[in-house]
């Protein structure tokens, strides 16, 4: 018994631990397991009854948090785009700009998930929609299974850190930080993760030309009925839009406006040029712009357009996480409106999907403060963080521990049971360790994203593996029998981008400014410049000024 009180906390989290690998639903078996412990510690004597009193306000202060609302706007913003063909048109435009390259398809389906992702910012939408429309295509043009569909799963992560991320939203709130913040700071190791996963497609094809085949020439739609190149009409707009838009950014912004604010003016200055310019040349048939140009302008712009007035909006203050994902759900039914794709079963579908997903993560939310409460009642906090205190090594051997044993947990927690159970845990050390919690909120959400990729039990895997051929099926376009797709082909596809995964988490260990430049547009004092006055005492802090001794001697 003198060892069961003793040893209570890590006694309370190996039960945990036992719960959740028996498959006990996870909300429940933290309020469970929350519940059973108080109730032995007040059995014992060492809890008063009066602990549970402060468990209703505590609820309450999680259902009532605004930051959170944020989740079911940016989930059925999402939704209604991925719904509404949105998906589908970027996929086949980009595909066709970069259908002559090797791995064109490929890079496509990258940069299209990289959109998407800034969108839905859910995984299941992203991989369901690239797998239906692409997938057929490459396996069509004869792409090695194993780098088809590694690509897709791998692409689809990329919701995970890429604005307007929930899990982002999600390790901010449990951080204790700003959203604006994390998303600033995940900015960069997000587009070099795109960059990455683009630069390992084109290496390997250009390695093993095989396993990602250029399109043929008679699939492809660039050229215009004359034989002219469409793309060339394509470059003279993306330059004239380009000058238009550096020309107005000038004219609308301060000269010392912040980057951020100058980056998002001019990206939506291009895109409104762009715009106009295609509308223009198809109402008025001037004949100047191509097809694929008049393509990609229609495909790419409202999205773009979307995501930068959104995140553009939370970069530079104007609006909270919550009021931006606000704003982007009725632009994304306006565009479904413009479409005329929005019907009423397509609405119901996304708003129920956004209800249960919130209500999902609002009772592991809740559940995990009802085992907070009493793990922290009997010193929990504290054996943490002596455990992690005491890891060999100093900072860098606890980020090395919590890196590894975050990426171990991810082969059997999703990214919301690792958010809401172990984060508030590694948190108050973290902070006590003098580390920059967003910069290690934005680790924790690279190192989570391989939860999904993980054989056998990612989600990414899962989601694929339901869209994917399971047996042989004759090509609707070329007539041609298409070989099933196995399971061990999407496993085996997913470990160099796992790989690549971590060798992001290794990149931005070493180098934090990666995620720390969202400090430099703080605005810095100079406490030498500063002067204390006050009315009628003749106080002045420069003691030694006009005004004399301040005390009157």
């Amino acid at each position: 018994m003198e060892f069961f009180v003793a040893n209570l906390a890590p006694i309370m989290f190996a039960t945990l631990i036992v719960l959740l690998l028996s498959g006990f639903p996870v909300a429940f078996a933290l309020m469970a397991n929350g519940i059973l412990f108080g109730l032995i510690g007040m059995e014992l004597g060492l809890l008063s009854p009066a602990l549970f009193q402060a468990l209703p306000q505590r609820v309450f202060g999680v259902v009532s948090n605004d930051t959170l609302l944020a989740l079911p706007f940016f989930t059925f913003m999402g939704l209604i785009l991925e719904r509404s063909g949105m998906a589908e048109e970027l996929l086949e435009t980009v595909g066709q700009l970069f259908g002559s390259v090797r791995g064109g398809l490929a890079v496509a389906v990258v940069a299209v998930g990289a959109v998407l992702s800034a969108t839905t910012g859910v995984v299941s939408a992203s991989i369901i929609s690239m797998g239906l429309i692409s997938l057929p295509i490459m396996l069509r043009y004869g792409y090695d299974r194993r780098l088809a569909t590694g690509v897709i799963a791998a692409s689809g992560t990329l919701s995970q850190i890429i604005p307007p991320s929930l899990t982002l939203i999600i390790l901010a709130d449990q951080l204790g930080r700003s959203v604006g913040d994390i998303y600033r700071g995940a900015i960069l190791p997000g587009l070099l993760m795109i960059v990455m996963y683009m630069a390992y497609v084109l290496f390997l094809t250009w390695a093993r030309p095989c396993a990602g085949p250029a399109m043929p020439a008679s699939a492809r739609q660039t050229a215009e009925p004359s034989g002219a190149s469409g793309t060339r009409s394509l470059i003279v707009l993306m330059l004239l839009s380009s000058l238009s838009a550096y020309f107005l950014a000038v004219e609308v912004l301060d000269p010392d406006a912040p980057v951020d604010e100058t980056v998002v003016v001019s990206i939506l200055c291009w895109g409104t040029v762009a715009f106009a310019a295609a509308s223009v040349n198809r109402v008025l048939r001037l004949g100047l712009l191509s097809g694929i140009a008049e393509r990609v302008t229609f495909a790419l712009i409202p999205p773009l357009a979307l995501i930068f007035l959104v995140l553009g909006t939370i970069f530079i203050g104007l609006a909270t996480p919550t009021e931006g994902g606000a704003m982007g759900a009725v632009g994304a039914l306006v565009m479904a409106i413009a479409k005329r794709r929005l019907t009423l079963p397509l609405l119901k579908q996304a708003m129920d999907s956004s209800t249960r997903l919130t209500c999902f993560a609002l009772f592991i939310l809740i559940g995990s403060t009802v085992f907070g409460l009493t793990f922290r009642a009997v010193n929990g906090d504290l054996w943490v963080e002596h455990l992690l205190v005491s890891v060999p090594g100093g900072e860098t051997g606890f980020l090395a521990f919590v890196m590894i044993f975050v990426f171990i947990a991810a082969f059997f927690l999703d990214f919301f049971e690792l958010a809401f159970i172990v984060v508030p845990l590694l948190a108050p050390v973290v902070d006590k360790l003098g580390i920059d919690l967003i910069w290690f909120g934005v680790l924790l959400a690279l190192n989570m994203q391989t939860s999904f990729m993980h054989p056998p039990f990612g989600l990414a895997l899962f989601y694929l593996r339901s869209v994917a051929p399971r047996e042989d099926y004759r090509d609707r376009v070329t007539g041609h029998v298409i070989p099933k797709v196995t399971t061990g082909q999407i496993y085996w596809g997913s470990l160099p981008f796992i790989g690549i995964q971590l060798l992001l988490v290794l990149i931005v260990l070493c180098f934090p400014s990666l995620v720390t430049h969202y400090k430099d547009d703080v605005v810095k004092i100079d406490t030498k410049d500063v002067r204390i006055e006050m009315q009628g005492g003749g106080f002045d802090s420069n003691y030694g000024g006009e005004m004399g001794n301040p005390f009157g001697n």
